[in-house]
C-alpha cells in the first residue's frame, strides 16, 4: 500500500500546483484574444481535461512519468498578442493550426529539427518579451490596489523562501480571501460555478495564423516540449518525444473548437512527478504522472468557479498572481537569451568553415544584440499588418544575426 501511496500523493501535489499556479494565466490569455467569460471557462476546462487524458494515456502506455500540462508560455503569448483580426473565431482557428503543427512535428522529424534550428538566444528572448508584460503586473497591482495586492505579494515572498512550490498557490489563496472580503458576490448563482463547454466554429485569417498560430507553436515547442524532454532525460528516462507530440498535438487540435489553446509536455511541474520525491524506484514514478493527469482533469471541472473568481476581482490583481507564477520562467528566459554560447549561423555555409578561434568565455556580441532586439520588439507589443509583436520580434532577431554574420575569408 505504501509503495503506491507515495507516488499517488506526489501526483496529487503535481496536479494541484500545476493548476493553481497558472490557471489565471490561461484565463487572462483567452480573454485577451476575445473570449467571453463562458468561452474562457470552456477553454480552461478543455486544456485541463485534454492534458489529463494525455498524461494518463502516455503514462500507462510507456510506464514513464510523462507529465502533461497546458502551455503556460503560450497563454502568456495570448496576453501579449491581444485581439486578433477576426476576433475569437480567428483565435480558435489559430489554436487549431497550432495543434496540427504539433502533430506534424511528431510525424515529420524534419519539422522538429527546423524548430530546434532557431537560435536559442533568439527563441529565449522572444519568450522573455512575451512574459515581461505579465511579470510587471505585481508592481502595477501594488500601486493600483495596494490593500489587495500587498497581502498577496507578502504571502508569495514568505512561501517562496520556505516552501517554494507552494508560493503561487498560497498567493492565489491570499487573493481569494482578499476578494471574498471586499466583494459581496451579489448576482452569482449555482449556474455560474458549473463546468461549461462553449464550442466555436473556427475561422482563418492570415494575421491570426501568422501572428498567433506560428508563435504559439514555436513557444510551445521551445519553452515546453524541449525543456520537458530535458527534465525527463535528466532523471534518466528516454522519453518517447514523437508519440508525445502526436498525442498532445491531436488533443490540442480536437480541443481548439472549445477554446483550448495548446497542451504539451510539462516543464515547470515535470520534476514533481519524475524526481525521487515521487518514489525511490524510477520504475514506479509513472503512477505519479498518471495520478496528476486524473487530478488535473478533475480540477478542470472547477473552471467555472475559477472564472467566477477572476470576474469578481480587479483584473490587475489576477494578473499579478499570474505574473508571480511566471517570474521564474522570465528569469530563465533572460538567462538563456544572454548566454555565453555563440549562436549558430542563420544560413548554413556553402563550404566547410575553418575551425573557430578559442573563445574568450565572454558573451558573443551577435547573440547578445540579436537577443536584445528580439526582446525589445516582442515586449513592445507592436502590431503591424494585424500581426503581433512575437512574430516581429523573432523575425527582427533572425535578421540581426543574418546582417552581422561574420564574413568568411575567400578561398
Amino acid at each position: 500500500m505504501g509503495d503506491r501511496l507515495q507516488p499517488v500523493l506526489a501526483g496529487v501535489v503535481t496536479a494541484v500546483v500545476g493548476f493553481a499556479s497558472s490557471f489565471t494565466v490561461v484565463l487572462a490569455g483567452l480573454r485577451a484574444v476575445g473570449a467571453s467569460e463562458a468561452q474562457a471557462a470552456s477553454g480552461l476546462l478543455t486544456v485541463s481535461v485534454a492534458a489529463g487524458i494525455c498524461a494518463t494515456w502516455l503514462g500507462l502506455r510507456h510506464r514513464m512519468p510523462i507529465s502533461i500540462a497546458w502551455s503556460t508560455p503560450g497563454a502568456a503569448l495570448l496576453v501579449a498578442t491581444g485581439p486578433v483580426a477576426g476576433g475569437w473565431p480567428a483565435a480558435v482557428g489559430a489554436f487549431l493550426l497550432c495543434g496540427l503543427l504539433i502533430v506534424a512535428a511528431g510525424l515529420f522529424p524534419a519539422l522538429g529539427r527546423a524548430v530546434a534550428a532557431i537560435p536559442a538566444p533568439v527563441a529565449a528572448a522572444m519568450l522573455a518579451g512575451v512574459l515581461l508584460p505579465l511579470c510587471t503586473a505585481p508592481v502595477r497591482a501594488l500601486v493600483e490596489v495596494p490593500v489587495l495586492a500587498a497581502p498577496v505579494i507578502v504571502t508569495w515572498l514568505v512561501l517562496h523562501r520556505f516552501a517554494r512550490r507552494w508560493a503561487v498557490p498560497a498567493a492565489l489563496v491570499a487573493a481569494t480571501v482578499a476578494i471574498a472580503l471586499t466583494t459581496s458576490g451579489v448576482g452569482l448563482g449555482v449556474a455560474d460555478l458549473r463546468p461549461v463547454v462553449s464550442p466555436t466554429v473556427p475561422t482563418f485569417t492570415l494575421p491570426a495564423l501568422v501572428g498567433l498560430a506560428v508563435p504559439l507553436f514555436l513557444v510551445t515547442m521551445a519553452a515546453q516540449n524541449v525543456p520537458g524532454t530535458a527534465v525527463l532525460r535528466g532523471y534518466g528516462y528516454r522519453p518517447p518525444l514523437a508519440p508525445a507530440l502526436r498525442a498532445t498535438g491531436l488533443a490540442s487540435t480536437l480541443g481548439a473548437a472549445t477554446g483550448g489553446h495548446a497542451v504539451n509536455l510539462a516543464a515547470i511541474t515535470a520534476a514533481l512527478a519524475a524526481g525521487p520525491d515521487a518514489h525511490p524506484d524510477p520504475d514506479r514514478r509513472w503512477i505519479a504522472s498518471v495520478t496528476a493527469g486524473v487530478g488535473l482533469a478533475l480540477l478542470g471541472l472547477g473552471a467555472g468557479a475559477a472564472t467566477t473568481l477572476v470576474l469578481l476581482s480587479p483584473p490587475v490583481l489576477i494578473e499579478a498572481v499570474a505574473g508571480l507564477a511566471l517570474l521564474g520562467a522570465l528569469a530563465g528566459a533572460l538567462s538563456s537569451a544572454l548566454s555565453t554560447a555563440p549562436p549558430p549561423d542563420p544560413v548554413p555555409p556553402a563550404a566547410p568553415a575553418p575551425a573557430p578561434a578559442a573563445s574568450s568565455g565572454g558573451p558573443d556580441p551577435r547573440s547578445r544584440e540579436a537577443a536584445v532586439v528580439t526582446f525589445v520588439v516582442t515586449a513592445s507589443g507592436v502590431s503591424l499588418l494585424g500581426v503581433g509583436g512575437a512574430f516581429w520580434g523573432l523575425l527582427a532577431g533572425w535578421l540581426m544575426l543574418l546582417l552581422f554574420r561574420p564574413r568568411r575569408p575567400a578561398p
